[in-house]
């Protein structure tokens, strides 16, 4: 069989373009004896170099990475040329790793379209800059749902918000997961940790919890900022900081990073606990989870929460939302709270702050949880629904 893949999301930072690029590699690390073809819009990446693999460089006027996002819109003749791309390659079935790039196939080929979550749907006043993008989105969407055979998501969590608020048969929707590339393991040099630390700009002493993720409003930051606060009044867990690592402009998504830096400068207690780092690399990333002491998701939803499952590989417990998906990956190894309670974010703090013991049972169940996902696993589950899609035959817009 001949898969097209739309691989224009490879160079985006955020869940779904580290999904994309994980996901790739595991798949053409083992191509189950598939054909691949790669659709890209610039250099292709050096692990896309594969005697076995196809790369279309598709010429646009910007790349997916600066316009498909919630800032910016992209153009019909750079969609259309993707299209042509796929038009003039001899495909069975075509995968989309994620919708925010998808083009409408020809010819009625089958294709395969991965929805991360519905949080847009769910949450559309917390991720749409204005009407007109979030109506942009939905209409993008529903053509991908009614073009695409099978629909593709990260997490049982995902499918349930997908089928409540998108309105899609759950007959319709296949499950694969995320997981940590293989690099993510806890870091014992203690040097390494101290400069990954000075780059962030974070004190050289000092015990510290971890996000890493977007500063979109559905993230729930400032509800988290208040529970920090407040656990900091508790004398077990007053040394705690807090570092936040992510693009504050957003990579061109909705941030309110603005209202979280003013919130933090308008707070005594926060001031000089709270640091926001920007993006920093993998490198340092799995140094600073080895560091923390826990890592934080307040989110209201994520479809899986790669940071998550990160943080478990590095053997750093989770402090989590008790909705989404998080939940469901981190199993036994993590705490849960309410993330619209300020007082509950700062019980779960000050537990894994005070309770020696607890953290290191989680710990230990951090790791073990960890290794239950693989990106190779994540493949397998993919080409099965592929091949499925393709038994299936071709699907066409009513």
């Amino acid at each position: 069989m001949r898969i097209g893949i739309d691989a224009a999301c490879w160079w985006n930072r955020r869940g779904f373009g580290r999904f994309t690029r994980e996901m790739l590699k595991a798949m053409i690390a083992n191509t189950n004896g598939h054909e691949l073809c790669l659709f890209v819009d610039r250099e292709p990446a050096e692990e896309m170099d594969d005697p076995r693999i196809s790369v279309v460089r598709v010429a646009t006027s910007r790349t997916v990475t600066e316009s498909a996002v919630a800032s910016s819109s992209r153009s019909v003749r750079d969609i259309l040329a993707f299209r042509r791309a796929e038009l003039a390659e001899s495909l069975d079935v075509l995968f989309y790793p994620a919708v925010y790039s998808w083009f409408r196939v020809g010819r009625g080929l089958p294709s395969v379209v991965t929805l991360h979550d519905a949080i847009h749907e769910h949450y559309p006043d917390l991720v749409f800059p204005d009407p007109w993008r979030r109506l942009l989105w939905s209409v993008k969407l529903h053509l991908a749902c009614r073009q695409a055979g099978r629909i593709l998501t990260v997490s049982e969590a995902a499918k349930a918000e997908i089928v409540k608020y998108i309105k899609l048969d759950p007959i319709r929707i296949d499950v694969t997961n995320g997981a940590a590339d293989a690099r993510f393991r806890r870091l014992d040099d203690l040097s390494s940790r101290a400069q990954a630390r000075h780059r962030a700009g974070l004190p050289a002493r000092g015990r510290f919890l971890i996000y890493v993720g977007g500063f979109a409003p559905h993230k729930n930051l400032s509800r988290m900022l208040d529970g920090f606060g407040r656990a900091l009044n508790r004398g077990g867990v007053a040394d705690l900081h807090l570092a936040l690592v992510g693009d504050p402009a957003g990579d061109g998504f909705l941030s309110n990073y603005s209202e979280l830096a003013d919130q933090v400068n308008g707070n005594a207690r926060l001031r000089g606990r709270v640091h926001f780092t920007g993006f920093v690399s993998d490198e340092d990333l799995i140094a600073l989870y080895s560091e923390a002491v826990a890592a934080v998701m307040p989110a209201f939803s994520e479809g899986f929460g790669l940071p998550a499952i990160e943080a478990l590989a590095c053997a750093t417990p989770v402090l989590s939302s008790d909705r989404g998906a998080v939940p469901e990956v981190i199993g036994e190894a993590g705490l849960l709270f309410d993330p619209t309670s300020p007082d509950a974010i700062a019980a779960a703090i000050e537990r894994i702050g005070c309770e020696n013991d607890t953290r290191a049972a989680l710990q230990v169940k951090a790791v073990q949880r960890a290794r239950q996902f693989t990106w190779s696993l994540a493949a397998e589950r993919t080409f099965a629904v592929l091949e499925a899609c393709h038994g299936q035959g071709p699907t066409k817009l009513a």
